[in-house]
C-alpha cells in the first residue's frame, strides 16, 4: 500500500494539483475489499459451526423417529390338527368294592386271609362263634319234635273220629274238633321248621365267605372281637374286598369337551409312578348330564389290570383324543391382549402398521389357545405386543419361529436400544398385557 500511495504522489508532481471537481476518493476500495473477507470470515466460521448443528439435530431427530418405532415379534398361525389331546385328572376305582359284615352276633374264632390276600368266590374267609345261636337253633329242633309229635296224634285222633262217625258212636262236633286240631298242628310243624332252617342259616353265617374273585384291602377285625350282625355297628365290618381284574376309572369332562366324550372312545391313562407308559381303556359310559355345581360331565373308563399294576385309589391323567373343529388356528397365550374392549390379538397388515382384531376362543392348551374366529390364514401375530399399542401404529415387525412346547414368552430377536422390548418391560406383557 505504501508503494501505491508513493505512485500516487509522483503523479500529482509531475501533472500538478488535480482540479477539486475530479478528485478521487482515497482509501474506499481497500475499505470495501477488507469488509468483504471479515465477512467471508465470517460466513465461513458461522457456517462451519452450525451447519454440523443442524445436521447433527437432524440425524437425532431421525433417529429418534426411528426408535420410537417398537420393535414386535410376529408369527404366523398354526392350524389346529385334527386330533387334539386333552389330559384330564382321573380317579380309578376298583370293579366291584364291597365291605364285609357279619349276618349273625358272636365272636371271631379264627380269620384265614390278610391285606393283600387274593381270594376266589366262596373260599372260606373267617369263623365266627355263636353260643346263643345254637342254644337257640336246638331249642327250635327240640320244639319242631314236640310239634311233630303232636301233629302225628291229631292225624290218628282226627282218623278215629271220622270212622265212630259213620256209626254215629260220636257227635259231628267232635268230628270237627278233631279235625280242626288236626289243621292246627299241622300249621305248627310247619312254623317250626321255618323256625329251624332260620337258625339254622345263621349258623351258617358263621362261615364268611368271599362273595366275588378279589383282593383283601382292609382287615378291621381280630379273634375274639365281639360282632354285631349287619351293618348297623362301624366295628361290624370285617373284610373290604376289592376287585381289580378291571378297573373303573372316573373322570369329569368339562362341558366344552362333552359332544367329544362317546361310549367307545380310547383313552390313554398315564401315572407318576410309570413314566413313559400308558394304559389303554375305552370310554364306556357317561353320566348323560352335566353338574350344576362344577359344569363337568362324568364319564367311566373301563382299563384291563390283569398283572394287578394298576392299583384302585390311584391318581391318574386321562389323555383323551379329540377331533378338532374346522378352521382353527393355534395362537400363542403370549399374544392375548385383555382390555375393557374384550379379548383381542394385534396383527401385521401390511408390514408397518398393527391391526387389533377381536377373536372367539376354543380350548386351552395351556401354553397354547384355539381361536375359532376374528383371524385369517395369513394373518401374523404380534407375540407379546407392547400394552399402549393401538391400531394404524407404526412397528417393525421381527419374524419368529414359536414353540408351543415352551412354557411363557418366547425370546424375541433383539431390536435397537430403547425400543419397547428392551426398555421398561423386557419383551414381557405388563399389566393386563397377555400373561393370564
Amino acid at each position: 500500500m505504501r508503494i501505491d500511495e508513493e505512485e500516487a504522489q509522483e503523479t500529482v508532481a509531475a501533472t500538478g494539483p488535480p482540479e477539486s471537481g475530479n478528485r478521487p476518493r482515497r482509501g474506499l476500495a481497500p475499505k470495501i475489499i477488507v469488509a468483504i473477507v471479515a465477512l467471508a470470515i465470517v460466513a465461513a466460521i458461522v457456517t462451519s459451526g452450525i451447519l454440523p448443528r443442524v445436521r447433527a439435530r437432524q440425524a437425532v431427530r431421525a433417529e429418534t423417529d426411528e426408535l420410537a418405532i417398537p420393535t414386535v415379534t410376529v408369527a404366523r398361525l398354526q392350524p389346529s390338527l385334527a386330533q387334539q389331546e386333552e389330559v384330564l385328572p382321573a380317579n380309578i376305582q376298583p370293579y366291584i368294592a364291597a365291605p364285609i359284615f357279619a349276618r349273625t352276633n358272636g365272636y371271631v374264632k379264627k380269620w384265614y386271609f390278610d391285606i393283600g390276600a387274593h381270594v376266589k368266590q366262596g373260599q372260606l374267609l373267617a369263623e365266627i362263634e355263636t353260643p346263643e345261636v345254637d342254644a337257640q337253633l336246638r331249642q327250635a329242633r327240640a320244639d319242631l319234635a314236640t310239634a311233630q309229635a303232636n301233629l302225628h296224634l291229631a292225624e290218628i285222633t282226627a282218623a278215629r273220629y271220622q270212622e265212630l262217625l259213620k256209626s254215629d258212636s260220636v257227635s259231628k262236633q267232635d268230628t270237627d274238633n278233631a279235625t280242626a286240631n288236626l289243621a292246627a298242628q299241622r300249621t305248627t310243624v310247619q312254623s317250626n321248621e321255618q323256625n329251624v332252617r332260620r337258625l339254622e342259616d345263621l349258623v351258617s353265617f358263621e362261615k364268611v365267605y368271599a362273595p366275588f374273585d378279589g383282593v383283601i384291602t382292609a382287615r378291621n377285625t381280630d379273634v375274639g372281637n365281639l360282632i354285631n350282625s349287619g351293618a348297623g355297628s362301624p366295628t361290624a365290618q370285617l373284610f373290604q374286598m376289592s376287585a381289580i381284574d378291571t378297573l373303573r376309572v372316573y373322570v369329569s369332562v368339562p362341558q366344552i369337551y362333552s359332544p367329544a366324550a362317546r361310549v367307545g372312545l380310547l383313552v390313554d391313562l398315564t401315572l407318576p409312578q410309570y413314566p413313559g407308559r400308558r394304559f389303554t381303556g375305552k370310554l364306556v359310559r357317561t353320566a348323560e348330564a352335566i353338574d350344576p355345581a362344577s359344569r363337568t360331565l362324568l364319564v367311566e373308563i373301563d382299563v384291563k389290570n390283569p398283572t394287578g399294576e394298576l392299583l384302585p385309589g390311584a391318581y391318574a391323567q386321562a389323555h383323551f383324543k379329540l377331533p378338532s373343529s374346522a378352521h382353527t388356528y393355534l395362537l400363542p397365550v403370549p399374544a392375548l391382549i385383555f382390555r375393557s374392549e374384550g379379548l383381542q390379538v394385534a396383527t401385521v397388515n401390511d408390514g408397518r402398521h398393527a391391526e387389533l382384531k377381536h377373536i372367539q376362543l376354543g380350548r386351552d392348551f395351556g401354553t397354547q389357545v384355539e381361536v375359532v374366529g376374528g383371524l385369517d390364514p395369513n394373518d401374523e401375530v404380534i407375540v407379546n405386543p407392547p400394552d399402549s399399542l393401538v391400531s394404524g401404529e407404526e412397528v417393525r415387525p421381527v419374524s419368529h419361529s414359536y414353540d408351543s412346547t415352551q412354557a411363557g414368552t418366547p425370546e424375541a430377536s433383539p431390536g435397537p436400544p430403547g425400543n419397547d422390548q428392551q426398555e421398561g418391560n423386557g419383551g414381557r406383557r405388563p399389566n393386563g398385557g397377555g400373561q393370564r
